[in-house]
């Protein structure tokens, strides 16, 4: 690639994604109780959730169009940056038990989950067609070291306290130290990974065609709904788990290694999982992944023990990390690098969107039905997206990169 430090920037950027997850599993894991042991009201528990998606949904887009406009590091060190603030509004929030500043700082949060995991798109532009799926893994895979780095930061601080407000300060405060180290190693990414494929091409770049005609290009409805379908069933179901596990009577310290092991098959395997879509196909990897996540969701109607619901939310994991990086290679594939980042930060605004409503939505149905009602609605969720895709026409060849 023309002297263009593809493995240095890789590793940056896989070591930025270990600390969103480090940070990513105190959200997964209080998220639901916050809320209501700042407020009191016990039917709004899926609403913690459901701020972190939809801020991060609602910042994906614009996002993603000044990635495209101004390159990915400015971008994505911002994003970083935002995570800073936001888990330091949030402790403060806990520590004089605000609900209007532990929305806002919800929000900070989210906000930066949805940009920092933008960073797939710098690594499908550092990697050719034949490879992008591995690349896209390459970089996710960082995350595995925030599944260790979680538990091992944030299990001491719950153990043997009491639930409260006043506990949830000092965790928020070690996630807004760990977030920092993201937005130095993101800084650290040079140069930008926006000029990778014209610096690997010596060709001038075509103009990004509006969003509109990409989203009728063949082949990217198709892989939307891929994603879609993937993250946001992902997402709720991942966010309720802990209240769920609270409500069969575990201690919240608990939820902790469940959520790692979650993290563990999202992107634990992620290296051999980038390959194999990269051998089997798009389309063959997405339907399989959509498959194990539904068997997955309702393995969670029977489980109760630690062991049984990580086991669960592992299967789900690695359907997720399937579907979801099929997907996004695929889109990857259907776009110009100039509309790289607006089209995966459409992706996400529709996914993190619907993530949020099913998490509500799912809040509810859990207090009024019980887990089976999750479990069940998960399942038909990934289900009916596999079978349209399954039934739909093959994609066309990945687009032309600036010809040289």
């Amino acid at each position: 690639m023309n002297g263009y430090p593809v493995a240095r920037n890789t590793l940056l950027l896989a070591s930025s994604l270990a600390a969103l997850s480090g940070m990513l599993q105190l959200g997964v894991a209080v998220a639901t109780t916050s809320l209501v042991l700042v407020t009191g009201i016990e039917g709004i528990l899926g609403l913690g959730p459901a701020i972190f998606l939809v801020a991060g949904a609602a910042s994906a887009l614009p996002a993603g169009r000044l990635m495209d406009r101004y390159g990915r590091v400015p971008v994505l060190a911002g994003g970083f940056g935002l995570g800073v603030a936001g888990c330091l509004l949030t402790a403060l929030a806990c520590g004089i038990e605000s609900a209007p500043l532990l929305i806002l700082g919800f929000v900070a949060v989210g906000s930066a989950m949805g940009i920092a995991l933008l960073a797939r798109t710098a690594a499908g532009d550092m990697y050719p067609p034949e490879r992008r799926a591995r690349g896209i893994s390459l970089v996710l895979f960082g995350a595995v070291f925030g599944a260790i780095l979680g538990p091992t930061v944030f299990s001491p601080l719950f153990a043997g306290r009491e639930l409260d407000a006043q506990a949830l300060v000092v965790p928020w405060l070690a996630a807004a130290g760990i977030v920092a180290v993201g937005v130095l190693l993101v800084l650290a990414v040079r140069p930008d990974p926006s000029l990778a494929r014209p610096l690997a091409q010596d060709a001038v770049e075509e103009p990004a065609a509006p969003l509109r005609e990409i989203l009728r290009r063949p082949g990217v409805p198709t892989a939307l709904l891929g994603a879609l379908a993937s993250f946001a069933v992902m997402v709720a179901v991942m966010n309720l788990t802990g209240y769920m596990m609270v409500g069969q009577g575990h201690m919240q310290s608990d939820v902790f290694p469940v959520i790692s092991a979650h993290v563990v098959g999202m992107y634990g395997l992620v290296l051999v999982v980038g390959d194999l879509i990269d051998r089997i196909g798009r389309r063959t990897a997405l339907v399989g992944g959509l498959a194990v996540m539904g068997l997955s969701t309702l393995a969670l109607a029977r489980t109760e023990s630690i062991l049984a619901t990580g086991v669960a939310l592992f299967g789900l994991g690695l359907g997720w990390s399937f579907s979801y990086v099929a997907a996004t290679s695929e889109l990857v594939d259907l776009a110009r690098p100039s509309e790289r980042g607006r089209l995966i930060g459409f992706n996400d605004l529709l996914s993190g969107s619907v993530g949020g409503a099913l998490a509500l939505l799912g809040g509810l149905a859990y207090t009024h039905a019980g887990r089976n009602s999750i479990a069940l609605g998960g399942a038909v969720a990934v289900a009916l997206p596999a079978l349209w895709i399954a039934l739909s026409p093959r994609p066309p060849a990945p687009l032309q990169e600036a010809p040289a």
